[in-house]
């Protein structure tokens, strides 16, 4: 069996390069659950050309310049085309590994950079990353001639190579680009934006654990690792998400769901460059750091250097990425498929020198080559979309995509609607109407009854015990909004991310009721009776005179307006 999985036929090797490209989708759904839905579409978008854009030009330069066998001093390959010339004998299993590699670093830029971002823009610095600075840095780990493989420096699954040169590029594509429009106000306090969907963020977390088990496992040499990359590979993120979420709960008094998400994304990213390496102790204290890592990173990005980063993608890969760098010097065994040995088992400070020599290497790397990249843009084609452009949405605006969700979409806009799908064909004529005596025109009524409009206001949860005792009443109709509103209770603050979020209006019920027959004060006794508990935030009733009922479907007044068929 190990021979069939992990032979020459690579079988194990190309699963997990599809597992790989499964964290495609992954990326996509954090993004776009932890952003808002009127740029949905347009994340959705970047999420597929950033691996469409990073196949041509990866195959076309980016492959020759990570993988040549003719090496420039440990620098830079010479690109060889034997995709194009030598088919025959070309390495199609390394390619397509080294391919949905390259098309994860793209994407981490991303999510920091979302929702006032020019499409065109994020094209160009997507196509740049796949083909130039994302081949030359990993030839310099992954590529036997390279300088940093050469000087003993370990990267298994790409901590280092990956996440980190994706974070630190979405840190530089963040602060050239701005925050977003109300992020900070003018007197320096951060405004929270929460996500449109936190259940499509966790969804994405979900599948991104899952397909790492496929970008950590598949470079295992033969059977004898897989498991223990594999069980390294869960011990991190189980162990990172509950320190976050202890973390989280005692300095915010609640544990933070959004950051909990983070926090599992956090251990991954640490444990990647080391998993093959490792023990469960060790893979155990990555993540207890990357938990705390997260939080931290998160809130000094925000609140202190005041970059919006609204996925943290440079807390979750730039950050932990350095993280599991470095880790590798400290708690590798020696035992492991690498045969490196960390400072805590022995190896002194020569794997911990090698893996410090590369994070600072390939930071400064990327750092010089994004800013020149984000640079450029901005003078030419233009980086950020206009200030309308980003209030209105990047779907409309980009995409002439009303709304990514259809049955959202603004009214007015030509779609079915359930009247126009499933009524009755046409019009009914007077004749086969309910039998009730036509108005001839709608004059003001004068039979002299008053009509009256009531207003509640009440709490979420007292709705039915209110709707019973207008039944009680005989009261067969009411509309029943949600709506939000502040009075003396103001609300508790709550946290998003490490940021207060604001909670002056307060989610509530308004019911209206408009009454002829039944008497004013007994539907308000009624009312109150539901309603009353004695404390702030009980509600309030509003009484209006109402001038006149018209009936559409009648053209009665008054009175009889107000009247049920019998």
């Amino acid at each position: 069996m190990t021979d069939l999985i992990f032979g020459s036929t690579g079988v194990w090797f190309m699963i997990g390069a599809l597992l790989v490209f499964f964290m495609q989708c992954g990326f996509a759904m954090v993004e776009t659950g932890f952003t808002r839905a009127k740029n949905a579409g347009n994340i959705i978008m970047k999420n597929l050309m950033d691996f469409c854009i990073g196949t041509v030009v990866f195959s076309l330069l980016g492959f020759g310049l990570m993988m040549s066998e003719n090496y420039f001093a440990g620098f830079i390959g010479a690109p060889d085309f034997q995709m194009f010339t030598n088919w025959a004998d070309f390495d199609w299993n390394t390619f397509v590994f080294q391919l949905v590699f390259c098309a994860t670093a793209a994407t981490i830029v991303s999510g920091s950079m979302a929702e006032r971002t020019k499409f065109s823009a994020y094209c160009v610095y997507s196509a740049v990353i796949s083909l130039v600075i994302y081949p030359i840095e990993a030839g310099w780990v992954w590529n036997e001639q390279g300088w940093l493989a050469q000087l003993g420096c370990t990267d298994f699954a790409g901590s280092i190579v990956i996440h980190m040169v994706g974070g630190v590029s979405a840190l530089i594509g963040a602060k050239i680009l701005g925050a977003r429009i109300g992020k900070y106000g003018k007197n320096g306090k951060v405004n929270a934006i929460p996500g449109h969907s936190i259940t499509l963020g966790a969804l994405g977390v979900f599948i991104l654990w899952f397909a790492w088990y496929g970008f950590n496992g598949a470079a295992a040499a033969d059977g004898r690792y897989l498991g223990q990359i594999l069980l390294t590979t869960t011990i991190a993120p189980a162990i990172a998400t509950l320190t976050t979420m202890i973390f989280t709960w005692v300095k915010n008094g609640k544990p933070d769901v959004s950051m909990c998400l983070n926090g599992s994304l956090a251990g991954l990213v640490a444990v990647t460059a080391g998993c093959a390496d490792i023990d469960a102790i060790g893979a155990a204290v990555i993540g207890l750091v990357a938990g705390i890592l997260i939080v931290v990173a998160v809130e000094f990005v925000d609140i202190k250097l005041k970059i919006d980063d609204p996925v943290g993608a440079f807390s979750v890969h730039g950050v932990n990425g350095m993280w599991g760098g470095l880790a590798i010097g400290l708690f590798a065994t020696g035992n492991g498929q690498n045969g490196v040995t960390g400072l805590f088992y022995g190896g002194g400070f020569n794997q911990l020198g090698a893996q410090a020599i590369g994070i600072v290497s390939i930071v400064a790397w990327t750092s010089v080559c994004m800013t020149i990249v984000f640079l450029v843009i901005k003078k030419t084609i233009g980086l950020r979309a206009s200030k309308e452009e980003e209030m209105k949405g990047l779907d409309i605006t980009e995409h002439g995509l009303v709304s990514a969700y259809a049955d959202f979409m603004p009214i007015g806009v030509s779609t079915a609607s359930l009247d126009e799908t499933f009524d009755v064909e046409g019009s009914v004529p007077a004749t086969q109407a309910v039998p009730v005596q036509l108005a001839g025109k709608y004059d003001m009524a004068s039979d002299g009854i008053k009509i009256t409009k009531i207003d509640i206001l009440l709490k979420q949860s007292k709705l039915e015990v209110l709707k019973e005792e207008m039944d009680k009443l005989g009261i067969t109709g009411m509309t029943v909004s949600q709506v939000l509103g502040c009075g003396a209770q103001k609300g508790k603050a709550e946290y998003y991310r490490g940021v207060v979020v604001e909670s002056n209006l307060l989610p509530k019920i308004k019911v209206e009721i408009v009454v002829c027959k039944v008497p004013v004060k007994a539907v308000v006794d009624a009312a109150v009776k539901a309603l009353y508990t004695g404390h702030i935030g009980d509600g309030k009733i509003f009484i209006y005179d109402v001038e006149d009922v018209v009936k559409v479907r009648t053209g009665e007044t008054g009175y009889d307006a107000m009247q049920d068929v019998e």
